[in-house]
Formats: C-alpha cells, sequence, structure tokens
C-alpha cells in the first residue's frame, strides 16, 4: 500500500502519512507532508525561474500580432499612423500588414521578442519572489508599499539586464518593407543601432560624458540603451502595480465569502503549510481557471494605465535613430509629443494596448502559477 493511504490514529483522529515529513495541522494533529522548498535555495530560483520564462513566452506568443501593431501605431510609422486611434483602425492596419508581408508579419521581431522576454520574465519573477522574502518575511509585513515595492524593484532588474534585447525587437517591428532596404533581419538590425551616430543631445550629460570617456568601440554600446530612463520611469508604476493588484485580487478571491467560487477545490494541497510568500506559495489552494485569469487580467489593465504615457515616451526615443538619427531628451520628446497630439499623444495606441495586455498578463500569470505548481514550488 502506498505511503499517502496510510492513516493512524493518533489521539482519536486519522492523521495521514506522507513522504515522511511530519507537520501538524491547525488543531496540532501531526501528520506527514512534503516539506515546502526554501525560497533561498537554489532549486527553488531555478524552478521559478524555469516558471517565469515559460510564462512570459507563452504570453507574448499569443498576442505578437498586437504587438506588432501598436508598436507601428506608438512610434507612428507614416505607413500606418493614419490607423491609430481606433479599433476598426487596428484592424484596418492588421489588413495592410497581412498584404504587405503576410501572416509572418505580424511576427515580425518576435525571434528578437522571445529572445529577450525568457530571461527578463524569468528574472522578474525570481527578482520578485526574493525581494519580497525579504521585504514580507511573514504576514505582519504585508502591506501595500511592501507589495509595490517588491513589483517595482523586480521590473528594474529584469529591464536593465534585457533592454538592449528589447530595443532590437522594437527596431525589427517599426520597420517595413518601404523603410527599411534589409527587412528586418536580426544581425542586420544590431549592426546598424551599433554603428549609429547620432548627435548627442546637451541634456543627456550622463551618456555624453561616457561617449567622450570610453572607447569608440565600448561606447557605441550606449546605441542600445536608447530611452532607458524612460523605461525606469515607466517600469516602477508598471511592474509595482502589476504585482500588488494580482496580489490583492488573491486576497480577495481567498476571502471566505467567495472562496468556494474561486478556489480550485480539485487540486490536491495542503493549506496547513501556508507560509507568507507571495505568487504560487505551496500550499495554497491555487485559484480556479477563470479567477486566476481575472486577477491576472485586472493587474495588466491598470498596469497599463499607470505606466502608459512613459512606454509612448520610451518607444519614441527607441525608434529616433531610425527617423532622423538624433538623441533627444525625455522632456523634449513629451514636448514633442504634446505639441502633436496633445494630452491624446501619451496614450495614442492604448485601446489596442489593453487588448494585447490584458490576455498577455493574465497567460503569463495563469502559466506561471500553474508551472510553479507543476514544479512543485
Amino acid at each position: 500500500m502506498s505511503s499517502k493511504n496510510l492513516y493512524i490514529n493518533q489521539d482519536t483522529k486519522l492523521s495521514p502519512i506522507i513522504n515522511n515529513t511530519k507537520i501538524h495541522t491547525d488543531d496540532s494533529t501531526p501528520f506527514e507532508s512534503k516539506a515546502s522548498l526554501d525560497k533561498s535555495s537554489i532549486e527553488y530560483i531555478i524552478k521559478t525561474g524555469l516558471a517565469g520564462g515559460l510564462a512570459g513566452c507563452t504570453g507574448k506568443t499569443l498576442i505578437a500580432p498586437l504587438d506588432r501593431i501598436k508598436i507601428l501605431f506608438q512610434t507612428s510609422n507614416p505607413q500606418y499612423a493614419k490607423y491609430s486611434g481606433s479599433i476598426f483602425g487596428m484592424i484596418k492596419a492588421g489588413n495592410q500588414i497581412f498584404k504587405n508581408d503576410g501572416i509572418l508579419g505580424f511576427f515580425q521581431g518576435h525571434s528578437a521578442t522571445l529572445l529577450r522576454i525568457f530571461p527578463y520574465a524569468a528574472i522578474k519573477f525570481v527578482a520578485y519572489e526574493q525581494v519580497r522574502r525579504i521585504l514580507i518575511p511573514n504576514d505582519s509585513y504585508e502591506t501595500s508599499i511592501r507589495r509595490l515595492l517588491s513589483g517595482s524593484i523586480a521590473g528594474l532588474c529584469s529591464v536593465f539586464i534585457t533592454y538592449p534585447l528589447d530595443l532590437i525587437r522594437v527596431r525589427l517591428a517599426f520597420e517595413t518593407k518601404k523603410t527599411s532596404s534589409h527587412n528586418g533581419r536580426l544581425i542586420t538590425t544590431i549592426k546598424q543601432i551599433y554603428k549609429e551616430h547620432p548627435t548627442l543631445n546637451k541634456d543627456l550629460v550622463f551618456i555624453n560624458q561616457l561617449k567622450k570617456t570610453l572607447p569608440h568601440s565600448i561606447s557605441n554600446l550606449t546605441n542600445f540603451y536608447r530611452g532607458f530612463i524612460p523605461t525606469i520611469m515607466g517600469m516602477i508604476p508598471y511592474a509595482g502595480v502589476s504585482f500588488w493588484t494580482h496580489d490583492l485580487i488573491h486576497d480577495i478571491f481567498r476571502h471566505p465569502l467567495l472562496s468556494s467560487y474561486t478556489l480550485d477545490q480539485e487540486i490536491p494541497t495542503l493549506d496547513q503549510q501556508q507560509t507568507s510568500g507571495g505568487l504560487g506559495s505551496r500550499g495554497r489552494t491555487p485559484l480556479n481557471t477563470w479567477a486566476q485569469l481575472l486577477a491576472g487580467g485586472l493587474a495588466g489593465m491598470f498596469s497599463q494605465t499607470a505606466a502608459y504615457p512613459f512606454e509612448v515616451i520610451r518607444r519614441r526615443l527607441q525608434v529616433g535613430g531610425v527617423n532622423n538619427g538624433k538623441f533627444i531628451g525625455i522632456r523634449e520628446m513629451a514636448l514633442k509629443i504634446w505639441k502633436e497630439r496633445g494630452v491624446k499623444g501619451f496614450y495614442v495606441g492604448l485601446s489596442i494596448g489593453y487588448i494585447k495586455v490584458i490576455p498577455m498578463v493574465a497567460c503569463s500569470f495563469f502559466v506561471y502559477e500553474r508551472t510553479k505548481f507543476k514544479l512543485g514550488v
């Protein structure tokens, strides 16, 4: 007989024996169970990184066609700017992409996306779990500010390491047959960015100093961090609000009044092992499919709204070399967008942004939670 099916009688109560590890229930009845992994262990970090990377790739692949259209809108591509501002415009832009480049046109730059998103998502989720472990060691430290900080720091760590890949992805997605002779080839785009010699803006003191101090072959690497400052500015609200909203919705769905409808009671788990620990803590009953997708979708919607103006500025800075070969500062770009369209200019493409981000984040959190559970963390 399997050890999972053995029971012993202690103090007139039946207790299961599982995997030879003794723990206690809430009513002090001892029973055996598999111990949770230490969150600081290498095994936990590797498994959460794998779960995060797979989650990110799945979510990005799901919405790759929408991402291509959104980037063309945000960067005011001359062929597609006329379509921006409405859902019907998005459909027309999609038809135009299909006519020009076929079905593969919707996935132009997607190889660079996957190359970037796996380490980005892996680092983000691992960093969140580790930062949260430090800032929120137990339930008494559980506050909204600490949750926001955990998410923001995790986002900053991941974006710093993977930003050059994001810039390459945007360049590939921006290019069309009429704007580029090499039609989005990865290696050619990397070489083009590296060899650019944009006119330096006097406001970019740090970049200017680097280019003057470092050897030419090294200073050109700063080209891959064009638009990095607004990225950081946008990542603070985006990642912070995303994780905060996700955890908040989880708390709401686990309330006794809702738990019978939102928790997946068919997945066996041991609630007695609960620890404070953020996403997918082993021992917590997972949310059922619709509740988990809703939590992720709301996280995506609120985080996108909070960070979108910074994202528009970042995209415009990233493709600056394509348009005019000149570095310009955040303030100058913000003023340029304001003069072009006013407040609406900072939210151009937001509707398609919602259509893109809500399913992407919902899918990412869902895959992350389920993969972690399957991996035993």
